[in-house]
């Protein structure tokens, strides 16, 4: 057997609550404009638009506790508080009556967005990744399994920057469910173990700047807690 020729990439993982387990990250797929304010406070019609993905690469996972350095070639983070969704099975053309049986468990996340890269590579009609896939741009809270918590469908989604309150929905207010967004992903794609959900976010949308206290939560799951660093004057390799 041939030795890698570069130093292979430590695995990406997530705690799990209440026990020393590890959840291994293998690619964390984005619902976009899940939530019908939100999409309204896009400029959107959540009325007429299929749903679409987006993706982050493993690695951008921040576990909870975590200090974020703003990240460069941006001067517009925004914060959006998602459901995450934890596959623990195989699928592929999954029926949506069929697919929670392929969730591991939930947690809470946080899809930081360069919103000024995001929208002006929407406006030009380019992909998102300069906005949405960079490092670090994917906090998430320890993971819960299924066994501890169920299937949420309903129950407050919230964030807040410093104390205030900014995001503060409900769940049950997405446009897509959980079964019918892993249904429709495993159209195009063969979902394994290790992957991530995130299931978009409410309304509320917001910057943050550096030494901001960011907290979330969804009922029921451990609550996210991190906060926005200064700006690295160079980048780590």
């Amino acid at each position: 057997m041939h030795a890698f020729v570069v130093e292979p990439p430590a695995v990406s993982y997530l705690d799990v609550a209440g026990e020393g387990g590890r959840f291994p990250v293998r690619r964390i797929f984005c619902v976009g404009r899940n939530y019908a304010a939100h999409a309204r406070e896009m400029g959107k019609d959540p009325d007429r638009e299929a749903p679409f993905f987006f993706t982050k690469p493993a690695d951008a996972v921040v576990r909870n506790g975590t200090t974020v350095p703003y990240p460069p070639e941006t001067a517009n983070l925004h914060h959006e508080i998602e459901l995450v969704v934890a596959i623990g099975r195989a699928g592929c053309e999954v029926a949506a009556h069929e697919a929670l049986d392929l969730v591991w468990g939930y947690g809470v996340g946080i899809d930081l967005t360069r919103r000024d890269l995001q929208i002006a590579a929407r406006d030009s009609g380019r992909p998102w990744d300069w906005g949405k896939a960079f490092d670090r741009s994917a906090p998430i809270a320890p993971l819960h399994p299924v066994e501890g918590v169920g299937h949420p469908a309903s129950g407050r989604i919230w964030l807040a920057v410093n104390g205030d309150i900014r995001q503060d929905a409900d769940i049950a207010d997405l446009i897509w469910s959980v079964p019918e967004i892993i249904a429709i992903l495993s159209r195009s794609m063969a979902l394994r173990p290790g992957d991530l959900i995130m299931t978009g976010t409410p309304a509320g949308v917001g910057p943050l700047v550096a030494g901001d206290a960011v907290t979330g939560g969804v009922a029921g799951l451990s609550d996210i807690d991190i906060r926005i660093g200064p700006r690295p004057v160079a980048i780590d390799t």
